[in-house]
């Protein structure tokens, strides 16, 4: 029996692996991942920003003079001209029109006409010299001595480094980088989950369609040939997660020293707390450790879900609405990850980090914060006793499925499989 498992597991992983779709999917992602991250500095750097020209007509006399041009926005004050004249200059971009009473009324006063829709930074751009300029007419109106200098002195900008104390040493860290992180995180394992999952389903529908199903039982229990199913194809999971993991593990450590090196890694208290954690081989290795645990549980837990579907239907059209079903819990873990990321620590994130249907989201959305052993450790020991209690129903609903043709059960008939003794 445990042959014929193993058997089973070689051919699904081995199938899989050798087709050229994995080979080049698996080296292409990493490379597409890490342009995808340079690109916007990429297009920043070699982009020509093309210039706007906004005219103004100043009704106050005291708003114009205040506003500053920029490489992108050039502020043009067309003094003696009317607005429809304005209107027609092709050498305008937009007109902005400032009324007499912009300085007690701005809301009722100040508006912004353009020919076409504005860029949102462009408008607010606008808007802020606008406000900074009624701001600075209004301060200069209490008559204060020196009053911009000693705005300059109270003003305060700054950037505070934090501390993880419930480490061995002192060691910064970045709120930022925690949370992207979880973000990049919750959202792979929530894509190979489903991915993997699914593709269990697919090959159970293609080989009962095929009757090869019917031969292969005939040498291998049903129970053990589904098994060997959802760990073929979590191996090659498994592969591609900790090949990803190699290359852009690679490519940090040649990128680490670069941005080590830059003047603002040590003046920039994000900057160094981010690079700290980046740096740190501990924190590191026991996110890939953890996210492999977590991802093997997820997987396990619905993939056999995805199995029992796969069993009972004959086709894929047949097993879209029961689909629905098991996938909906997984969405709902990444749609709740969202909230937990903004408060890790909360009541809500505890406890969907413990129910197996959304914990392998939500935990890997609190671990780049920093969680308690005891609470991952729970939530690990409830995933995989819950795989198997689901393991055992399901291979029920499977040693069933296999057999039926031609009818699309009900969730009804499901339930009643599954009680078979």
């Amino acid at each position: 029996m445990k042959s014929g498992l193993s058997i089973v597991i070689s051919r699904e992983y081995l199938e899989r692996v050798k087709r050229k779709s994995f080979i080049i999917s698996t080296l292409l992602v990493p490379v597409l991942m890490i342009a995808l991250m340079f690109a916007p500095a990429l297009i920043m750097l070699f982009s020509d920003s093309e210039s706007k020209t906004v005219a103004v007509l100043d009704d106050s006399g005291v708003v114009a003079p205040r506003l500053h041009s920029n490489d992108e926005i050039r502020f043009v004050i067309a003094g003696g001209e009317s607005l429809d004249s304005a209107r027609v200059n092709d050498g305008y971009d937009a007109i902005l029109v400032i009324g007499q009473n912009a300085v007690e009324k701005p809301q009722e006063s100040v508006t912004l006409y353009s020919h076409g829709s504005l860029t949102m930074a462009t408008d607010q751009y606008v808007s802020s010299q606008v406000c900074d300029a009624i701001e600075d007419v209004r301060l200069k109106a209490y008559n204060i001595e020196n009053l911009d200098r000693i705005l300059r002195e109270v003003e305060v900008d700054m950037s505070m480094p934090v501390i993880d104390i419930d480490k061995a040493e002192d060691t910064a860290t970045s709120s930022v980088l925690s949370y992207i992180l979880a973000l990049v995180m919750d959202m792979m394992l929530y894509m190979f989950i489903l991915i993997y999952g699914q593709m269990v389903m697919t090959s159970i529908i293609e080989e009962k369609t095929n009757r090869v199903l019917e031969l292969v039982v005939s040498s291998v229990k049903p129970q053990w040939l589904m098994l060997g199913k959802i760990i073929g194809v979590g191996l090659v999971a498994i592969t591609q997660i900790l090949i990803w993991a190699a290359i852009i593990g690679l490519c940090s450590a040649f990128a680490m020293p670069v941005f080590a090196a830059m003047p603002e890694a040590a003046s920039e208290p994000e900057l160094t707390g981010a690079l700290a954690q980046l740096t740190d081989v501990g924190f590191i290795v026991s996110l890939v450790v953890y996210m492999l645990l977590f991802f093997i549980g997820g997987y396990l837990f619905y993939s056999a879900i995805f199995a029992a579907i796969g069993s009972a239907v004959d086709n894929i059209q047949d097993a879209s609405q029961l689909t629905s079903i098991a996938t909906m819990p997984v969405i709902i873990g990444i749609v709740a990850s969202m909230a937990v990321i903004n408060n890790p620590t909360s009541d809500m994130a505890f406890w969907l980090s413990i129910v197996p249907f959304t914990s392998p989201m939500t935990m890997m959305s609190r671990l780049p914060f920093g969680v308690p052993a005891w609470e991952t450790i729970l939530s690990l020991v409830v995933l995989y006793i819950s795989f198997m209690l689901l393991l055992w129903v399901c291979a029920k609903i499977y040693r069933v499925g296999i057999f039926m043709y031609g009818k699309k059960p009900s969730l009804a008939e499901i339930i009643r499989w599954a009680r078979y003794k």
